[in-house]
């Protein structure tokens, strides 16, 4: 027969209402958080894999903002390149109206000073803003991508952009330098857009045989509508770089969450269902020790 002592008895019958009561709150908080773990010794595998996943949410996080920035970006772009176009366009019927031999001089002078409020429209495209306030077409540069002198529109920003990171060691270069958009060659000889329009324009301004300025013009127009066209195709397929990236990024982190609900969330039933017992098992034990606490020689007589 053991004997125990009348300290023992409190001290064991403490110690066990004690557990029971700390199992109770620790499952009745996380019926209240929905969380499994309330420190990371509650088990430490489980705390160091959810501290990696909420690691990797937070760089997801980072890469998504850099993705939405050189999205908007390179639709500012697009967009640009869809009124240039326009402009350049617009630019091919004057100069074939005004190879019309019917046409005086007056009328060609007309033409010719469209032409140069398109030059100056396109102008205003290549020293457009991005997203941050800076060149759409300038690069790094943050003023103006082009700058005008002595008639002559110059190139100034940078020549090349820096590329922003998607994730995955993924990255997409957000827009395009103003050469890689105004500048090309027609019959075999270095120009750009400011200079064709600008030539076409004085042209026909001056009164004189509108013959050769204006078939110049036009191949230098359709070169430039081929460059535009296919800076158009390169944006298109950096949006659409960007697309997979994000639905890449979405699919991981519905399996991130997955994982993170199947590590660390509480099901909810289970852990209903352990605190009722918890809770049954520990008002036993209250009533127990009462009853046992109040027994004495007395009552046993009786």
């Amino acid at each position: 027969m053991i004997n125990l002592s009348t300290s023992a008895f409190y001290e064991r019958a403490t110690r066990q209402v004690g557990t029971l009561r700390s199992e109770a709150e620790k499952l009745q908080q996380q019926m209240g958080t929905g969380e499994r773990l309330s420190r990371s010794s509650d088990d430490p595998v489980a705390a160091a894999r959810l501290r990696t996943l909420a690691r990797g949410e937070r760089l997801a996080e980072i890469d998504q903002r850099g993705s939405d920035l050189a999205s908007t970006d390179l639709k500012m772009t697009d967009d640009a390149l869809g009124s240039l176009a326009t402009l350049v366009i617009r630019a091919k019927e004057l100069a074939t109206k005004a190879a019309t031999e019917t046409l005086g001089s007056e009328q060609r002078a007309a033409i010719g000073g469209e032409i140069e409020s398109l030059r100056q429209a396109v102008l205003q495209i290549a020293n457009s803003r991005n997203s941050a306030g800076h060149a759409l077409f300038g690069g790094q540069a943050a003023g103006a991508a082009y700058q005008e002198s002595g008639g002559a529109a110059a190139y100034v920003g940078t020549a090349t952009k820096d590329a922003v990171d998607l994730g995955d060691g993924q990255s997409v270069v957000p827009s395009l330098t103003g050469p890689e958009v105004f500048a090309f060659d027609a019959g075999g000889v270095p120009t750009d857009l400011f200079t064709v329009l600008g030539d076409l324009a004085t042209a026909l301004k001056s009164g004189g045989d509108p013959t050769g300025p204006t078939g110049v013009a036009l191949d230098g127009l359709s070169a430039g509508l081929d460059k535009i066209a296919t800076a158009q195709t390169v944006v298109g397929a950096r949006l659409g770089w960007i697309e997979v990236m994000d639905e890449r990024r979405v699919a991981n982190s519905e399996l991130v969450a997955d994982e993170r609900k199947a590590i660390g969330e509480a099901d909810l039933a289970v852990t209903m269902t352990r605190l009722q017992e918890v809770t049954t098992v520990l008002e036993a034990s209250q009533a127990s020790f009462v009853r046992l606490a109040g027994l004495s020689l007395f009552d046993m007589m009786r």
